[in-house]
């Protein structure tokens, strides 16, 4: 006799494997997905998308040449709802709560008409043993969120880091700038020429890896710049 799956089953399968939040553990109730109620008010927003000069901007400034656009979604430091839902991304292999969290990116995105002629997504790229650890990118999967909510191709193939580098997270901010100088490299430029492209990462700190990426779009003709991170560090 063959089981078939029903709507009378996903309740009981939830009873007897319920699932629980990213950030604290609790059991989900009804209508709530990856993140309970109570840790998704918690996440402290910056309300940059729809300001110049906001402080993601002025991190970058001088550093990308004449980049469109910046912003970040959510406040990171340390001890706070927003660092618990980083590292459930990043190390604790939960791609649906990136897929989420890329969806919530990108409705802040849609509401801003400073990023309405995006025409391509760009993840920050894992070099291939992180991935293979890791199991996925999770800049990739935030791109991929953001692309079902905005409508954009995402491109994973142009952008590449070719070179192994150490844990940003564990360097300081001279080292964090050596350690991902040279790392990235454009394979594909013509995949990129003309195109306003969004480079999209999880966390800001302090702007090292996205500086290096932006060398590496040096080649590129006519490329316009614009990034979004998940979160910035205070």
């Amino acid at each position: 006799m063959k089981f078939h799956f029903s709507h009378f089953t996903f309740p009981l399968l939830q009873v007897l494997f319920p699932s629980t939040c990213a950030c604290c553990g609790e059991v989900l109730v009804r209508g709530e997905r990856q993140i309970c109620l109570n840790c998704l008010t918690s996440l402290t927003h910056t309300l940059y998308s729809g300001h110049d000069n906001n402080h993601t901007e002025r991190l970058l400034t001088g550093r990308i040449p004449a980049f469109a656009n910046a912003t970040s979604l959510l406040v990171f430091h340390h001890g706070n709802t927003v660092q618990k839902l980083i590292h459930a991304m990043k190390f604790h292999k939960n791609s649906e709560l990136c897929l989420f969290m890329g969806r919530q990116l990108g409705l802040e995105l849609l509401h801003s008409a400073r990023f309405d002629d995006i025409d391509l997504l760009v993840p920050v790229p894992l070099h291939w043993r992180r991935r293979l650890q890791r199991g996925y990118n999770q800049s990739e999967l935030l791109c991929r969120g953001i692309a079902e909510v905005m409508n954009r191709e995402v491109n994973t193939k142009a952008l590449v880091r070719h070179r192994y580098t150490s844990q940003q997270s564990l360097t300081s901010a001279a080292e964090r700038e050596q350690n991902v100088e040279g790392a990235f490299r454009v394979k594909h430029p013509e995949q990129l020429e003309g195109r306003h492209i969004l480079l999209v990462d999880d966390v800001l700190t302090t702007g090292a890896t996205l500086v290096s990426c932006c060398d590496a779009f040096g080649q590129v003709k006519d490329i316009r710049i614009s990034i979004a991170t998940l979160s910035i560090a205070s």
